[in-house]
């Protein structure tokens, strides 16, 4: 069986391994070393990356007797190997992972809130806790114990132990085998059943910052980083305070101030601009009504939106009886919209012609819509509607 080197230390980053025995299986080898300190993934920690005698590793898994297999698209030349494991992202796991186990321990002895699943990812890291809400204070308190724990420096001490031994721990929760039972111990604070790597003291965890919470059914969901992750996302955030601060020409404290007032000023002008709409459309329904002879009004806009030409509609109508027939060239789109005056269903008439233009849409009888993925289909279906209205009207 495969000696297994990140159980002996998780530091373990190079070394040399014998190939015990290798197959092929749909155009890939599948390697099984003497010795390996490449992690499969399991227990909510991702694999690790890295090479065998400068091979890429494909993946990494567990066999049925659990040995561990590498797979690699080619054969290596030699039964004696060089492995290099991706050291920069197992300590990242060795991180993540070590700190969610402080984390999940300060939760349990400030609020018995007892930690339900665990998420490792690339970008968050996450534990969902047994209790439905979560407040801001609780955080606050959260990460100042958390951190002070990391501060202490505590040993992580990480052994094996059979099922009798077990029943003579304080583990936070029964582990699901009965054999090669593996506990993580984090001094005075916590005995966890577990098969991840971790690193050796709190110190190494570094920090832990609490991102953000977010309610999940009867739990609360805490994201957070550690370590290397948190210092990025420091520097990132930092980066882009001191940015807005610099384009709003004041100090960081008082970027929010700003914010609330540039808020306010865009509502005043929004409603400003709102009230110029609404006068520009009543202009451009009299300019309409006065160029109809009491027929539809069709009219081709270069500019305007459909959400645009269904408020003129409205505006004209509620001045005259016209049928509107109206297109939007922005968005390739036509509107036909009568207030009961004219003698067809709208719906009707747009599933019987549309098709023949390649478009798409529908409606009810006094009003319907449709759009084009093409400009000429959409000026031919234009033009033939309005012939169409025109006779109709006559």
């Amino acid at each position: 069986m495969t000696k297994k080197l990140y159980y002996v230390s998780s530091k373990v980053s190079k070394w040399e391994a014998k190939i015990l025995e290798i197959f092929e299986e749909e155009g890939f080898y599948y390697i099984l070393l003497d010795e390996t300190a490449f992690y499969p993934e399991g227990g909510g920690q991702p694999r690790d990356t890295g090479t065998i005698d400068g091979i890429p590793i494909l993946d990494i898994s567990l066999n049925e007797n659990g040995d561990i297999l590498h797979k690699l698209k080619c054969k290596p030349i030699s039964l004696f190997v060089h492995c290099v494991l991706d050291w920069e992202r197992r300590f990242d796991h060795m991180q993540q992972h070590s700190g969610q186990h402080l984390l999940s321990a300060v939760c349990q002895e400030l609020f018995q809130a007892r930690t339900v699943s665990f998420h490792l990812g690339q970008d968050f890291v996450y534990i969902d806790i047994s209790t439905p809400s979560w407040t801001d204070e609780q955080t606050f308190e959260t990460e100042q114990l958390v951190n002070q724990y990391i501060y202490e420096n505590r040993k992580l001490h990480t052994y094996f132990v059979t099922s009798d031994q077990l029943q003579t721990l304080p583990v936070v929760k029964m582990p699901t085998v009965t054999e090669d039972i593996r506990i993580v111990e984090i001094e005075g604070i916590e005995y966890n059943p577990c098969g991840g790597t971790h690193v050796e003291q709190t110190g190494e965890i570094g920090i832990i910052k609490i991102i953000k919470t977010e309610k999940q059914k009867d739990c609360t969901r805490l994201y957070f980083k550690c370590g290397s992750r948190a210092l990025h996302d420091f520097t990132n955030s930092l980066n882009i305070l001191s940015k807005l601060s610099s384009k709003f020409n004041t100090g960081r404290v008082d970027i929010l101030n700003r914010v609330e007032k540039l808020e306010n000023d865009h509502d005043k002008l929004t409603l400003a601009y709102e009230k110029l709409k609404l006068k520009h459309l009543e202009f451009l329904a009299e300019s309409l009504l006065t160029h109809n002879k009491d027929g539809v009004i069709h009219h081709v806009f270069a500019d305007q939106t459909l959400k645009e030409l269904q408020l003129l509609s409205s505006t004209i109508h509620q001045k005259e009886k016209s049928p509107v027939l109206f297109v939007s060239v922005k968005e390739q789109k036509v509107l036909l919209a009568h207030d009961g005056s004219l003698l067809i269903h709208c719906g009707d008439f747009f599933k019987r012609w549309l098709p023949s233009y390649n478009g798409k849409g529908g409606g009810k009888a006094k009003s319907a819509q449709a759009g084009f993925t093409s400009q000429a289909d959409l000026m031919d279906f234009y033009t033939f509607a309005a012939d169409k209205l025109d006779n109709m009207q006559e």
